[in-house]
């Protein structure tokens, strides 16, 4: 339509043309498109697509527990919508929010070719205005230049070199909690521990410490606002956002935007209360005020600083916790495993109180446990990516604007990359360091935009179960029922009971 068509048009026929344009004839174009190339999908509804049978399918997932905690095909329980379709559609197929299509791909190699992609074609997609509530502007949800300044910020606070001199500070945190569970088992030779509980108070701890300056306890009341806002966000991110909606006072809206007003404000204190502390550190806020006083390309402002301070408040509290909650379940559950990693860490670390930079490297058999865990319990279940033009990926010509799906847990489980016992835990398939395809083991993502915490997370987990083995022996609680859900991230839906002895 030409540029002059609002003039020669009454208005209201002008929003009627542009709303049977987006919502109906470009969807009906891109759907046509997709099916002369094989790729189909469920029938979406006008407005919201399939929005509702996302919600529907994870809720009645979610309404029952699996049958047993022996086999962990999670995939159906976690991402039904995917499992449901791929099943009927096959693994490259499309469905909808709204009227933006979705274009699951499954393909390792063509996962890959997505995220090393350096031309630009797939930009990351940014969260959503609801969303930003819980991680601000920060790196997760940033693209673009804005995105690359922030990176070049941030990086340094979380290389491996860095991480090492933390491993006095992540070991001290162990040994704090581990002394609680002591004190909690009193005098009984077994007793139950809820250890997803204590992972997150443990990991709050960490992320306060290292990345801030500060303690769990200072920040305790911002973790709290957090845990609130996430599942609001979690709500609202099933949901096809509606432009201008998050400013009507509803009842959820103004629930948001209580929890945002008293977070940021949490935030703007502990960051004024450590300014002079970290300001000549190397620690991530130390870095972000050195960045706020550059008069450079790299300066942040400070509601930049407060956004990023929100973002791994949370990430570097909630993927860890889960992270070595799936690493104890499953430890508790494979007793052979157990035995092998204790012996190990026995055998490396001697008698050392706490583990040092060299043990960890040292510990081959627990890095194969973590990499086996994060292959069957990754903290993230999908990546997303958004097509800049139209593109050719592998067969498929795929128009601009359309968002590329691809489902982490999929790739993880799926048979034909890992085999028949894809749904096994069996550490052994990274012995000796053995390769796999780059697009079939991505718990972290891939490429530029890989995940810039997980030299952290990595040694987190090691130190933590490396002090764990050395005091206790443990099995799975018989209260423990086995709910793998997504909550933004992969977690037990009613708790991850433990049975700890000391050894």
């Amino acid at each position: 339509m030409p540029p002059f068509a609002f003039f020669t048009f009454p208005p209201l026929l002008y929003l009627l043309y542009r709303s049977f344009y987006s919502l109906l004839w470009i969807p009906y174009r891109t759907q046509l498109h997709f099916r002369r190339q094989g790729v189909r999908g469920p029938p979406r509804r006008l407005l919201s697509g399939n929005a509702a049978d996302v919600r529907d399918l994870i809720a009645r997932a979610q309404a029952a527990p699996l049958p047993a905690f022996r086999h962990h095909d999670v995939a159906g329980r976690v991402v039904p919508h995917y499992r449901e379709w791929s099943a009927r559609f096959g693994r490259t197929l499309v469905f909808w929010f709204g009227p933006q299509p979705r274009l699951a791909i499954a393909e390792p190699e063509l996962v890959r070719a997505v995220l090393t992609d350096s031309t630009g074609r797939f930009e990351k997609v940014g969260f959503n205005p609801v969303a930003k509530q819980l991680f601000g502007d920060g790196l997760p949800g940033l693209k673009g230049r804005k995105w690359a300044r922030h990176r070049r910020v941030i990086a340094p606070a979380f290389n491996m070199e860095r991480v090492k001199s933390w491993i006095p500070a992540i070991a001290s945190s162990t040994s704090t909690m581990l002394e609680k569970w002591e004190v909690q088992g009193g005098s009984s030779s077994e007793f139950e521990v809820e250890v997803n509980k204590e992972f997150h108070t443990f990991t709050a701890d960490v992320i306060s410490q290292v990345a801030f300056g500060s303690s769990y306890k200072e920040g305790k009341r911002i973790f709290q606002l957090q845990e609130e806002q996430m599942l609001l966000v979690s709500l609202a991110l099933r949901t096809v956002y509606i432009p201008g909606f998050r400013f009507i006072p509803t009842k959820k809206n103004r629930k948001r935007w209580g929890l945002n007003k008293e977070i940021r404000k949490s935030l703007q204190k502990l960051i004024q209360a450590n300014w002079n502390e970290c300001e000549n550190s190397k620690n991530l806020l130390g870095l972000m005020i050195s960045a706020h006083k550059n008069d450079g390309e790299e300066k942040m402002e400070l509601e930049e600083i407060i956004d990023e301070c929100k973002a791994f408040y949370f990430a570097g509290k909630e993927t860890t916790a889960n992270f070595l909650t799936w690493v104890i379940l499953l430890l508790a559950l494979h007793q052979d495993w157990q035995k092998k990693v204790r012996d190990e860490v026995i055998c490396v670390c001697s008698n050392h109180k706490y583990p040092n930079a060299d043990d960890l490297v040292n510990l081959k058999i627990v890095s194969m446990v973590l990499k086996e865990t994060l292959r069957l319990y990754p903290p993230a279940v999908a990546l997303r990516r958004l097509t800049t033009k139209d593109t050719k990926l592998g067969t498929l010509d795929i128009p601009a604007g359309t968002q590329l799906y691809m489902p982490i847990i999929a790739i993880h489980h799926d048979a034909a990359v890992w085999g028949a016992d894809a749904d096994e835990f069996n550490p052994l398939r990274f012995a000796g360091g053995e390769g796999h395809h780059l697009g079939s083991f991505i718990p972290f993502g891939l490429g530029p935009t890989i995940c810039v915490g997980q030299n952290l997370a990595i040694v987190e987990a090691k130190v933590a179960l490396a002090m764990i083995l050395q005091r206790f022996e443990f099995v799975v609680s018989p209260s423990y029922v086995h709910a793998p859900m997504l909550l933004l991230t992969v977690q037990p839906q009613y708790g991850a009971q433990v049975l700890f002895r000391k050894i």
